[in-house]
This record gives C-alpha cells, sequence and structure tokens, in this order.
C-alpha cells in the first residue's frame, strides 16, 4: 500500500511512533524514524533537510498531558504546551511544503487527541493545544487540496500507547472500570489498529479526504 514512499515521522519514540514505523514499513515504505525535540523554531527545517525527499509528513508531538485547574495553569505551563504541541507543526509544513508542491502531491497526517473534541476537567493547557492541532489541519487541509497534498487528522483518546497509557496505568483496576463506564468498545483501541488507519490515510486511497478529523476513541469522544 506504502511501497515506494518516504515517510517521515516525528517524535517516532513517543505516542504513537513505535506502532507507526512498525506499520507503516510492514507496507512498504521507508520510514524515515526521527526522535529530535522540536521545540526550537529552526528544528523543523533542519529535520527535513537533513531527510531530503519526503512523501509523507507524518506528524506525531506529544508530552505528559497536564493536570491542572484552569485557575492554577501558569504561564510557563501554557507556554511549554504550545511550544512542544502547537508551534512545530506549522513549522514542519512550511519546510516540507515546497518540496511537494514541485512534485504535485504530497500528505501530512496529525496524530491529535479527542481532548480537543470532548471537554475535560484538569486538561485546558492540553486540550487548547491539541484543539488548535485540529483547526490548523481543518483549514490547511482545504488551501492544500488543489494542490493534491491531502491533510487530514487523527484524534484519539484511549488508544494503547506509552506516553498517555502505560503498563502501569493500564494494570490498575481503577483504570479498567473506567475504561468500561466511559468507552463504549470497553478497551483500549490498540496500537496496531490506530497505526493502519494511518497508514490508510498515508495511502493513495485516501486522496479524497480533505482536512479531515477522523475520532479513534473507542467511542468515547462521540458518544
Amino acid at each position: 500500500m506504502l511501497q515506494g514512499l518516504r515517510i517521515l515521522v516525528t517524535q517516532a519514540d513517543v505516542f504513537m511512533g513505535p506502532a507507526l514505523c512498525e506499520v507503516l514499513a510492514s507496507h512498504g515504505a521507508t520510514v524515515l524514524a526521527d526522535t529530535r525535540n522540536l521545540t526550537q523554531p529552526q528544528a523543523p527545517q533542519a529535520m527535513v533537510a537533513e531527510h531530503g525527499h519526503v512523501d509523507v509528513l507524518v506528524v506525531n508531538l506529544a508530552m505528559p498531558a497536564p493536570s491542572t485547574l484552569a485557575a492554577e495553569v501558569s504561564e510557563e505551563e501554557w507556554t511549554a504546551v504550545f511550544d512542544t504541541m502547537v508551534h512545530p507543526l506549522p513549522r514542519l509544513v512550511r519546510a516540507v511544503l515546497p518540496q511537494m508542491q514541485d512534485r504535485g502531491r504530497g500528505k501530512v497526517v496529525v496524530m491529535g487527541s479527542a481532548s480537543a473534541l470532548r471537554g475535560m476537567k484538569r486538561a485546558s493547557s492540553y486540550s487548547a493545544a491539541r484543539g488548535a492541532q485540529l483547526a490548523y489541519v481543518q483549514a490547511l487541509g482545504v488551501e492544500l487540496a488543489p494542490l493534491n497534498i491531502q491533510v487530514n487528522a487523527i484524534a484519539q483518546n484511549f488508544v494503547d500507547n506509552p506516553t498517555y497509557f502505560p503498563p502501569e496505568v493500564q494494570a490498575n483496576p481503577r483504570f479498567q472500570e473506567r475504561l468500561k463506564r466511559e468507552v463504549p468498545l470497553g478497551r483500549l483501541v490498540k496500537a496496531d489498529e490506530d497505526a493502519q488507519f494511518a497508514a490508510y490515510l498515508c495511502s493513495v486511497h485516501a486522496d479524497c479526504f480533505v482536512g479531515q478529523v477522523f475520532p479513534m476513541s473507542g467511542g468515547w469522544a462521540t458518544r
């Protein structure tokens, strides 16, 4: 499905990075797995320049989610969350867009969060940052569609990954009760299930999707 494509995955060692790299490679892609910190303004441009030809950019940005009351969110917390998960996104796009325009095709897939689709207590900074990602995807998607560049996002929650649902969290009986109570699926979405859908969005089979935000949360975001 992805034979011959060079796919750049950011922060490939966290969040959905490990699963994405494995699944994308299994479909024949050449995976450019990058783990560098992207908070510095020039880092995205340097990364893309180093990797050269990029057919698909998979923006996988993550950090531990703060759990702070809205009235107590500090300037430092707010800035750190946006520096990590929001500001690198347009910088990455600006870095990779010229070569995609020259070739007349390309794709950007953003691994986002369903916390932007449904209110969560003590998550104002994190949810705001994830919401900014999704709003950017929607605007960018319609702008780049005439150039045959598709931009879409997966808005996920309750998906197995080492950043937000490590083994010790999953083993907690209180978390298992929460799964049964809040998630219609009754379990975490498997990392492979999420990554397979991301692989589809990277492929020519998904050329018809423009600025779409796809919930992936076992029904949590849409119930």
